[in-house]
């Protein structure tokens, strides 16, 4: 449910002519992903799931997306992008360098882990990894700034985004495959598509949104 999209479930479409077999394969997938670490080890999940829960706020009334699961998985395949930044190391090598400096950091303000720190800490050294003002000794030649813009903020954003949860929260249909959309102007919706609610009109989206597939 959203406030948002109320009443709109994308997981109603699964039998629907919005996806296909392929479609429901992926989707079950990111639905299953294991809830434990197979790349990382447990002070670095730590570290990670608290690192998530900064980038993504998460409303606590819908079910989280296990947001590090997602990122320990990308690690756990080596699923890297086909590109990077060339003074960023390889995917595994710059997050566990990045998840050991953050530490570092922590330790050194705090003489605790990131994990540890308290909310506003946390929000506190990650600004300056994101201003590239963080300078222990453990990023070597890793940048902050570099690890959290090109790989932080992808990686995390990018698994939030790909999970029918915030698929809920945006109206997203899905995967277009193999219907497609037809209704390409602005302001406008395919029957299959999820209803805004309006101020006022709250229930009337709702209605519109039970009925999508």
């Amino acid at each position: 449910m959203s406030a948002r999209y109320p009443g709109y479930d994308v997981l109603a479409k699964r039998y629907s002519p919005s996806w296909n077999e392929k479609t429901r394969r992926v989707i079950d997938e990111r639905l299953a992903v294991r809830r434990e670490p197979r790349f990382l080890t447990e002070p670095e999940w730590r570290t990670l799931e608290a690192l998530c829960s900064r980038v993504v706020s998460q409303r606590p009334a819908h079910p989280p997306v296990p947001l590090a699961a997602f990122v320990d998985a990308k690690l756990f395949a080596d699923a890297r992008d086909g590109y990077r930044d060339a003074r960023l190391p390889p995917l595994r090598e710059a997050w566990r360098r990045g998840l050991a400096a953050l530490d570092a950091e922590a330790r050194q303000r705090a003489n605790v882990d990131f994990h540890a720190l308290d909310a506003a800490e946390q929000d506190a050294l990650l600004r300056a990894a994101q201003d590239g003002t963080l300078a222990h000794a453990a990023w070597g030649d890793l940048s902050p700034k570099l690890f959290f813009s090109k790989r932080v903020l992808p990686d995390i954003v990018s698994a939030y985004y790909g999970h029918p949860t915030a698929w809920n929260e945006i109206g997203f249909g899905g995967p277009a495959s193999p219907r497609g959309y037809v209704r390409m102007d602005f302001d406008r919706r395919d029957p299959w598509e999820a209803a805004e609610a309006k101020p006022d009109h709250e229930a009337e989206a709702a209605k519109i949104n039970a009925r999508v597939g």
